[in-house]
């Protein structure tokens, strides 16, 4: 079976972080696979980069300029009766792709993966009549969580096409790093650092952990991994709190599993997220998490780890002494936390998706 995942590109961002781990996946679980990838835009990045150190499959792509070309539609035509299977990624290649199947007439089956519930397209009434005859041309539909299932069921009613299939993560890898001596990052080895692993956008709400660390002790700092262009704002507003010898922006690292063990608490500040992919990834690494109580991360966390309403800083430094101030408390979450990993694992994840296909070709 020969198999095209199609994705805007490898920038920063937990579905693209998702493909790189899981693309080198399929033939070590199935030989009678081959995957391949298409990207839109086929600019390098540091996931690319990982990428191609690991992955034995071709790589394509439509060139280096904007991933909502419209023309990439004729791009697609010579890649669609190659392949068995079409996987596609995020919008706009759910569009495009559809639209290329379309017009080609083509009997390649096409699967999508919604890694999202903020589907700000379905609020449109325009949209989801367009999203509705898209998505007709998927054979299948892969949500990440139930509440990413049910958006799509009850905005642009789609029934019996979509399956809920867990994001999952390599616990091996976590649970093997090694922490990176805190001194590399602050004066004091003592300190106590809190992380957030996620692109700097609105989305991710890095402010109100930033504000929140305002009222946490000065022994408390902050690694904030990623980049995006909501990284000013943030750079801004910790010099307006005069935090700067207490936060350090990081850029986009290859070292996660590392950082994650240096850190005492992993943050996931988000407004809204399809999955909590970096929390579970701080799960694993046997680490407390706090999350604002939104869907995606609410299912991931809740029961294990620490919720607090999004946007209220109070309630997350809140979170943060009780877990610094009583060690007993700490190693409870933290084994909550590290047991509910186990649930999200990359290896069931991928045998889903290639249970998935097979059934698509019967």
């Amino acid at each position: 079976m020969k198999v095209l995942h199609v994705i805007n590109s490898l920038g920063t961002g937990g579905a693209e972080k998702l493909l790189v781990e899981t693309l080198p996946q399929y033939a070590e679980q199935d030989s009678e696979i081959s995957v391949d990838l298409l990207l839109l835009n086929g600019t390098k990045t540091p996931f690319k980069n990982l990428l191609l150190e690991k992955f034995s499959g071709k790589i394509f792509s439509l060139g280096t300029g904007s991933v909502y070309n419209p023309l990439h539609v004729f791009g697609l035509f010579k890649y669609l009766n190659n392949y068995d299977i079409i996987h596609v990624h995020l919008f706009p290649a759910l569009y495009f792709v559809s639209i290329a199947k379309f017009l080609t007439r083509s009997k390649t089956k096409l699967i999508f993966t919604e890694h999202s519930t903020n589907n700000r397209r379905v609020d449109s009434v325009f949209f989801r009549i367009f999203d509705r005859i898209i998505y007709k041309n998927y054979s299948l539909i892969t949500a990440i969580t139930p509440e990413v299932k049910h958006m799509l069921e009850d905005k642009l009613k789609l029934k019996n096409r979509i399956v809920v299939i867990y994001n999952g993560v390599n616990p091996d890898k976590i649970i093997s790093a090694a922490g990176i001596p805190k001194s590399e990052f602050f004066k004091q080895e003592d300190s106590k650092i809190l992380i957030q692993v996620s692109r700097f956008s609105v989305q991710k709400d890095q402010k109100t952990l930033i504000r929140a660390l305002d009222l946490l002790p000065p022994d408390v700092k902050l690694l904030l991994v990623g980049e995006g262009v909501f990284q000013k704002e943030c750079e801004k507003l910790v010099e307006e709190l005069n935090l700067t010898n207490r936060v350090r922006f990081l850029g986009v690292r290859m070292d996660v599993p590392e950082l994650l063990k240096t850190s005492d608490i992993v943050i996931q500040s988000s407004v809204w997220e399809g999955f909590g992919l970096a929390a579970v990834e701080g799960m694993a690494a046997g680490r407390p998490v706090i999350a604002s109580n939104v869907p995606g991360l609410k299912e991931v966390v809740e029961g294990a780890g620490l919720l607090f309403q999004k946007g209220d800083e109070k309630a997350l430094a809140a979170h943060v002494i009780n877990l610094l101030d009583d060690d007993f408390f700490y190693q409870k979450v933290a084994k909550l936390c590290m047991d509910r990993a186990d649930k999200f694992d990359l290896k069931n994840m991928v045998s889903q998706i290639i249970n998935s296909y097979k059934n698509v070709q019967i």
